[in-house]
């Protein structure tokens, strides 16, 4: 800012403060102080603004000093920013593919699954708060409100909300330690596919959710670029219905003893990419879910576990591999066993579905705006585990190849394409073909 900026600038502020001093008696401090900063933050952008039109301004510090996305701040001091986007999925399927506006597996054949069908649907539309502050010299106070419409209720023109993420967060810089409650990600199988179907390859070898919990986090600096990471969390486990035998419709999973246990130790450094970090992760999962059989209290308390790896690795400046192998029992709360937990057949008797499985994906950024990816992904439930269970899904496997591409900065295009095929035990296996698209404007 030259001398006269800086002046001008000082006007400003002197001027603010002295037509602010009437009104200084009926005021609290918290709010005075408040509407200080509100006013300050305006006065910071109009210099900003006068500043990035200057004749012969370097056209990089004009970018540099153009303000950030708005904030609003409330009494309390806490910064408030607004984002998401408005979003419209369509694809067409070869064979019918559950759920239909997300891809999980493709249904039996004897559903006429060789009837193709289409699917529209403006359910990922997204809306979303970051919160943030106000911090004091040791703590930062940050949290989230995420809201899309995929959820349950409502009709395909009349979506429900569904809470994505609903979390506060606090966090120790001088410790890197941090503790989070509410609802987001699970700690583990924590990586994401590059995909743009919405359904993130669950059930093909993607486990974990998003669940209430109660996480800490520590960090620990292993060397000028290297960091490991240790999180924990107590997290809800939701169950299924325990009125299949006659008993009380109770949530198996908010009936057991303990809540569910998550865990996961990152490394990362760089490795091939200098200013790229790997990360190499194990993560895993524990949790019980109680079944009654009878109103007397009478139950079974089946497991719930999963052991997880999990790796994210820059290959060049331009290409990034990363993938998750999984193993484990009982994952339908994770989308693991694809979406089967428990065999009910026989009740004296409940048996947990073992399955394993995982992912893989390769991305490659050819330009700021476009970006390619291909991948694999499959779900593996044991056969013995299955024995009795109608139209069971006895593997799910999908290929896929997308391309994201960014129109505008707002406006983005994303293509995919994808195989599916869904064996199923004593049944002819399914597959389909996916063309999907997605148009979204992000703000």
């Amino acid at each position: 800012m030259n001398e006269r900026g800086k002046f001008s600038y000082a006007l400003l502020i002197a001027g603010s403060l002295c037509s602010a001093v009437p009104g200084f008696a009926a005021e609290t401090v918290d709010t005075r102080i408040s509407r200080l900063e509100q006013e300050l933050a305006e006065l910071k952008t109009v210099v900003n603004s006068k500043n990035a039109t200057i004749p012969g301004q370097p056209e990089a510090i004009k970018k540099a000093e153009l303000p950030s996305a708005p904030l609003v701040s409330t009494a309390s001091g806490t910064k408030i920013q607004f984002y998401g986007f408005a979003r419209f999925d369509a694809s067409y399927d070869t064979g019918k593919i559950n759920s239909g506006n997300i891809a999980l597996w493709v249904r039996p054949e004897r559903l006429n699954n060789n009837d193709a069908e289409w699917n529209l649907t403006p359910g990922t539309t997204r809306l979303g708060l970051n919160l943030s502050g106000p911090d004091t010299e040791t703590i930062k106070l940050t949290g989230n409100i995420e809201f899309d419409f995929l959820g349950s209720g409502g009709s395909e023109n009349n979506m429900a909300p569904r809470l994505r993420h609903g979390y506060l967060k606090a966090y120790w810089p001088a410790s890197d330690f941090s503790i989070l409650a509410g609802q987001t990600w699970d700690v583990h199988s924590s990586l994401i596919p590059f995909v743009d179907d919405p359904g993130l390859m669950w059930t093909s070898g993607n486990i974990g959710s998003r669940h209430p919990q109660l996480r800490l986090t520590k960090g620990f600096s292993t060397g000028k670029q290297s960091r490991v990471e240790v999180a924990v969390a107590a997290a809800r486990t939701i169950g299924e219905s325990n009125s299949w035998a006659d008993t009380w419709n109770v949530d198996t999973g908010k009936d057991a003893a303990i809540p569910t246990l998550q865990g996961r130790v990152a490394y990362s450094a760089p490795l091939l990419v200098s200013n790229q970090p790997a990360t190499l992760a194990l993560s895993g999962h524990y949790g019980q879910e109680e079944w009654d059989t009878d109103k007397m209290g009478t139950h079974q308390t089946l497991d719930s576990w999963s052991c997880n790896l999990e790796l994210t690795m820059p290959i060049c400046t331009k290409m990034t591999l990363a993938g998750e192998y999984f193993t484990g029992s009982n994952l339908d709360d994770s989308f693991g066993g694809v979406a089967q937990g428990v065999n009910t057949i026989l009740k004296a008797d409940l048996r947990e579905i073992r399955s394993n499985g995982g992912w893989a994906a390769l991305r490659f950024i050819t330009n700021p705006s476009t970006t390619f990816s291909i991948g694999a992904g499959m779900d593996n439930p044991n056969d013995s585990d299955l024995t009795g269970m109608v139209d069971v899904r006895s593997k799910n496997q999908t290929i896929f190849a997308s391309v994201i591409k960014k129109i505008t900065s707002g406006f983005i295009l994303g293509l995919q394409i994808s195989e599916w095929q869904t064996d199923y035990k004593n049944a002819p296996d399914s597959n389909a073909f996916r063309a999907q698209t997605s148009l979204t404007y992000k703000f």
